[in-house]
């Protein structure tokens, strides 16, 4: 059985450039989390496209076996198409995280800096690396791991959608068995920034339903996020049991 809870909120900010998405096709879903990028009102643009494009492309294809590469391609396309249109859409970016849940087996691709969490049995077994210039210097061993959160640089991407490039250059995982007991937080930097994955974890452990895990971390965040500027912060939690 597959359990889900979505979660958006503009945090600090005016305007919420987050857009998430999900779509279920019998035992297949798909759940998409994108963050916009670019001021001026068009970050959201960005996003809103990348969400809708990816959930799309799932909805017309029999076929999944390339959803991920068919789902990041079109969304690129479809950006770069609204840029072309629209002038003033030019300089629009996002980020992009895929979860694709079939019968028999689990994938997820993504780019940027959103991030996907993996948990089997309450522990987390792995996690995205963002495309970002901090986790490039802890790929180089000249940051720890810890120190991303709180990096000058943080916010500076190596790679996201709406840039001009010959092929998108996003990241896949490998299959994974569908063997229940398994946990996937998809959340934008808003969300991860303000909440340790030990923290993740414990909250896991704690919750009887995603809603309960999304809005135990939820606390933690607003109480972390106190009297800052706080970014939006988004999340989709799914359960495998």
């Amino acid at each position: 059985m597959v359990k889900f809870s979505m979660f958006s909120d503009s945090g600090s900010r005016d305007n919420n450039e987050d857009n998430i998405g999900m779509y279920q096709d019998g035992e297949s879903y798909c759940f998409i989390l994108a963050d916009g990028l670019g001021g001026h009102g068009k970050g959201e643009v960005a996003s809103q496209i990348a969400v809708e494009s990816s959930i799309l492309r799932f909805a017309e294809m029999k076929d999944r076996e390339d959803f991920l590469g068919e789902a990041f391609e079109h969304a690129q396309a479809a950006i770069t198409s609204c840029q072309e249109r629209d002038r003033s859409c030019a300089d629009m970016k996002t980020t992009l995280v895929a979860l694709q849940i079939d019968e028999h087996e689990i994938r997820w691709g993504h780019i940027g800096d959103s991030r996907l969490y993996y948990f089997q049995r309450n522990k987390l077994k792995e996690r995205t690396l963002d495309h970002s210039v901090p986790q490039m210097l802890v790929s180089v061993g000249k940051l720890k791991e810890k120190e991303i959160r709180h990096h000058p640089d943080r916010n500076r991407l190596l790679r996201v959608l709406g840039i001009e490039m010959d092929e998108v250059n996003y990241q896949e995982s490998g299959r994974l068995e569908r063997s229940g007991q398994q946990a996937f937080l998809l959340c934008t930097d808003g969300f991860w920034e303000l909440i340790e994955e030990k923290k993740m974890e414990a909250l896991l452990k704690k919750a009887d339903t995603p809603e309960q895990w999304i809005r135990l971390m939820q606390e933690v965040i607003l109480k972390n996020g106190r009297n800052t500027d706080m970014d939006n912060y988004s999340a989709i939690a799914v359960w495998l049991e």
